[in-house]
């Protein structure tokens, strides 16, 4: 398979998304850019498509009317090509995620109360509560993984709360999700049937016994609102909030953790500077996207972009990553370097247009106080084993340390010991 962007001479592909070209992925993606924003690729799956790696068209791509989210129309090449995941069968389909309007305004419109600012800032007191609470746990021993004991299970933990998902589920639910999103195999389907299984039994038990959260509140759109929301609609946000809406919070955090580790001095301005936290947050967004790569979109009519012809049912796909390290900087600055003080970070790490992530305000808060909460507490933290380099997930569209195995001066706890599901 060739790569064609605005070269002349069309140089040969890699095969993105592959375990080999995830682990050095910035440098894989630059090689790319320099031959042009949009090339030819093939996909792990065997798949040929469009992928678009520069930042100025990521944000034509993303916003396009002609790329269609839903894939239904394109069901038999789907299911000939074993893709079929993304039809409305899997669980995956029948959400906002992958929809077009106007289905995607009104399921959109259905949940987007519930990340208001005003609705998200009312959470940050529970967020800043299980940030000390994990970090309790770990403090007194002078080393962890921070992926298990932190950044992993802190947004499980408050996504699952404001859904209503019983405590002592979140291990199964984050062990699903992890394999849905991370691993295109038979285990990926495997964990979407028991996701969807769960959930639809979960749905059941709430709609006889309602409670003061957001799926009780979009069961009751299902029930008294005439039917606005289908039962299969329904299932899918529940699948779509679960599995979108802590994974990128999990890798915004893991990144946003090596991004520090590698460069203590940034560590130490953030310490002496915590205010400057939001700010770091956009930029460890644009260093290192925790989506490596959007959702497919359909090409539904012939369309060029950046010189390259897309044809109907051609996929495209926009490299997140990629488009990050393309975005505009400050002049005389380098886009491959972290800076915490970088004024206006630019990226299109949550989305673009319509599908921007409805979640960004909520990951962008739980960023905020978990590393305010890390940093402050935690002073020396650094490399355990910096010897062993880091291990990124090696499949699916995420983008995110497996491990972070770190050491510190052990620390005491600051709340009497509380067991943290």
């Amino acid at each position: 398979m060739t790569s064609h962007g605005n070269s002349v001479a069309p140089a040969p592909a890699p095969e993105v998304g592959t375990p080999g070209f995830k682990a050095h992925a910035h440098e894989r993606y630059a090689e790319l850019r320099a031959l042009g924003p949009i090339h030819r690729v093939r996909m792990p799956d065997g798949t040929a498509g469009w992928l678009v790696v520069g930042y100025e068209l990521a944000r034509t791509a993303l916003a396009h009317p002609l790329l269609s989210k839903d894939p239904a129309p394109f069901e038999e090449e789907l299911r000939a090509s074993g893709r079929h995941i993304l039809l409305a069968g899997s669980g995956f389909g029948g959400n906002m995620l992958m929809a077009d309007p106007p289905q995607h305004t009104r399921l959109r419109r259905l949940v987007s109360g519930a990340f208001t600012p005003g609705a998200v800032e009312a959470l940050a007191p529970r967020v800043e509560e299980l940030a000390h609470q994990y970090l309790d746990a770990f403090a007194p021993l002078g080393e962890a993984d921070l992926v298990t004991a932190y950044t992993g299970p802190l947004p499980m933990a408050v996504i699952c709360e404001l859904l209503g998902v019983p405590a002592e589920r979140r291990d199964d639910l984050q062990t699903w999700t992890r394999a849905a999103m991370t691993n295109p195999s038979e285990r990926q389907r495997t964990s979407l049937l028991a996701l969807n299984t769960y959930l639809r039994e979960l749905l059941e038990e709430k709609r006889r016994h309602p409670q003061d959260d957001l799926l009780s509140r979009l069961i009751a759109v299902r029930d008294e609102d005439d039917g606005r929301l289908s039962d299969a609609e329904l299932l899918g946000t529940a699948v779509i909030l679960v599995a979108a809406g802590h994974e990128t919070t999990v890798n915004l955090l893991g990144n946003a953790a090596v991004a520090l580790l590698d460069h203590p001095d940034q560590a130490r301005t953030l310490r002496l500077a915590p205010e400057r936290l939001p700010g770091a947050v956009e930029e460890f967004l644009r260093y290192d996207a925790p989506v490596e790569s959007s959702p497919t979109r359909f090409a539904t009519e012939r369309l060029t972009l950046g010189g390259a012809v897309i044809e109907p049912g051609d996929t495209v796909t926009v490299a997140l990553t990629s488009a990050g390290r393309d975005a505009p900087v400050e002049a005389g600055t380098d886009p491959d370097r972290l800076d915490v003080l970088r004024h206006n970070a630019r990226h299109v790490s949550f989305g673009h247009g319509i599908h921007y992530c409805i979640g960004a305000p909520l990951a962008r808060l739980e960023a905020v106080i978990a590393l305010r909460v890390l940093l402050g507490r935690l002073p020396d933290l650094e490399w355990a084993r910096p010897e062993e380099g880091i291990a990124w997930l090696p499949a699916g569209i995420t983008r995110g340390p497996v491990r972070l195995p770190v050491r510190f001066t052990p620390r005491p706890a600051r709340t009497p010991a509380v067991d943290v599901p």
